[in-house]
């Protein structure tokens, strides 16, 4: 059996045996010709053409209790669709960046719509497209792709992800100096999200000097120079900083810990958080505890998922729904 062969059998014991609807118990897919809602004009498919069958999947490290499957499976069984979601885990089944093509490959030809993808592959995958929306190539990471008439095209929601519900819970921000913990696929659209925002100065820290500077000077390009910094010393940084965005994955149930020292927080820094399982992550907790503004991971949790069911579907979701789903999971 070859590798490629090797990594076919995976996918498909991952992701194609069939089971059971988590809800009603009947087996998917099973085809209702009267399931036809109506296609989202920015959806690119025209009317009567798109299909009411979608198969989907999460592909990332550690992302077994991922409630991403769940959040679409049910807004596809309300608006109609028979959608299946699978989870797709790196450690669970092997899967290195250098089986990307076969996975994309794979996918293609197994009739699937599209898949989300998350740490560590977002900025892995790119070179392995058909192509990229304006966005993900000006981000440089992706977390979205969408096949449709045999090309893998990936797209990047988690910059507006980010951003909507931000903008909503915190509407005076990004008028002072912010901090940023990480500069991988995530922390290019928190990046993206915060310049556009109009945040004057952005200081960016990672574990990897050279990714933190390569996200600066691709900030730079987009929004102006000396808008983004690296960061060596975070003590320095949030000195006098208005805000802190977590943008690593430390948090995460499968990555848990807090990636600042509590001493460093104030009372009038805001925090903001790009986890959301679990909700209340020991930096929100800390933070909270200081008497910090904080901003949970839900809302971008269900703001990226919203746009990218549209992308994947052609329907528009109802976001305030799936917002109110994330919530419940998460609580």
């Amino acid at each position: 059996m070859t590798g490629t062969d090797s990594i076919g059998a995976r996918l498909d014991q991952a992701l194609l045996i069939r089971r059971p609807d988590p809800e009603t118990g009947a087996p998917w897919p099973a085809p209702d010709a009267d399931r036809h809602p109506a296609p989202s004009p920015r959806s690119g498919w025209a009317a009567g053409a798109r299909p009411a069958i979608h198969r989907l999947f999460l592909l990332g490290e550690g992302i077994g209790a991922s409630r991403t499957p769940a959040l679409h499976e049910a807004e596809g069984r309300e608006q109609g669709l028979w959608l299946s979601y699978r989870i797709l885990d790196s450690l669970e089944w092997g899967i290195t960046a250098a089986d990307l093509p076969a996975v994309i490959e794979w996918a293609r030809t197994s009739g699937f719509s599209g898949f989300n993808v998350t740490h560590p592959f977002k900025q892995a995958i790119i070179e392995h497209l058909d192509g990229l929306s304006d966005r993900a190539a000006a981000l440089g990471a992706v977390n979205t792709v969408v096949l449709r008439d045999g090309a893998a095209i990936g797209h990047n929601t988690d910059w507006c992800g980010y951003q909507t519900p931000f903008r909503a819970a915190l509407p005076g921000a990004c008028t002072g100096t912010v901090v940023q913990l990480g500069a991988g696929g995530a922390g290019a659209a928190v990046a993206y999200a915060m310049l556009d925002l109009g945040t004057p100065r952005l200081i960016i820290h990672d574990l990897q000097t050279q990714r933190a500077r390569e996200l600066a000077d691709r900030m730079n390009r987009l929004f102006g120079a000396d808008r983004a910094q690296v960061g060596t010393d975070l003590a320095t940084s949030l000195d006098g900083a208005e805000g802190l965005v977590n943008a690593t994955p430390m948090g995460m149930a499968t990555h848990p810990g807090c990636p600042v020292p509590p001493e460093l927080l104030r009372p009038d820094v805001w925090v903001s958080e790009i986890v959301y399982f679990p909700l209340h992550t020991e930096l929100l907790l800390q933070a909270r505890e200081m008497g910090c503004h904080t901003v949970d991971g839900a809302g971008m949790a269900a703001e990226q998922a919203a746009q990218a069911f549209e992308l994947f579907t052609g329907v528009t979701p109802d976001a305030a729904r799936m917002h109110a789903r994330v919530r419940a999971m998460a609580a």
